[in-house]
């Protein structure tokens, strides 16, 4: 069964049937986290994520998906809400549902990276890393150009 919440004529929804590959994707190549991302990658990461739609009645506005192994860690990742959809509450709102969603609750770790949203996600308990010493990552800049190479 599908997870849904409405508020107007807005509904967000992890039933990735709905979800809207040519809009997802027309946004995240653009996107400064994933410039350049080819759509077969995109397809990829849906199929591998826990994800939400955000639609005006039948038309896909938003999107976000989390990472996750359903028991003790998420990361929250490409979130995001057209340019037309903005300054109305929905990546707030957006958040709220992917935080209340049943499969994520009771998570050890919940991550996420953001150049310029902090604010977005401060009032649901993100913060600055508790001990960065202890993160380490490997990091690709030029992944997805080698992977439309492939």
């Amino acid at each position: 069964m599908s997870y849904e919440a409405r508020r107007g004529p807005f509904l967000v929804s992890d039933d990735r049937a709905r979800l809207d590959l040519p809009v997802i994707h027309g946004f995240l190549r653009t996107a400064y986290w994933s410039i350049g991302v080819p759509a077969g990658v995109v397809k990829r990461a849906i199929e591998g994520s826990l994800c939400f739609g955000l639609f005006e009645h039948d038309r896909q506005v938003g999107f976000a998906r989390a990472i996750t192994d359903r028991a003790t860690y998420a990361y929250l990742a490409d979130v995001f809400v057209l340019p037309s959809h903005r300054d109305r509450g929905l990546g707030r709102w957006l958040v709220e549902c992917v935080m209340a969603h049943p499969d994520l609750q009771g998570l050890r770790r919940f991550s996420l990276v953001t150049r310029d949203a902090h604010e977005l996600y401060r009032p649901f308990g993100f913060e600055a890393l508790a001990n960065p010493d202890r993160y380490m990552e490997r990091f690709a800049p030029d992944a997805y150009a080698r992977e439309e190479a492939s």
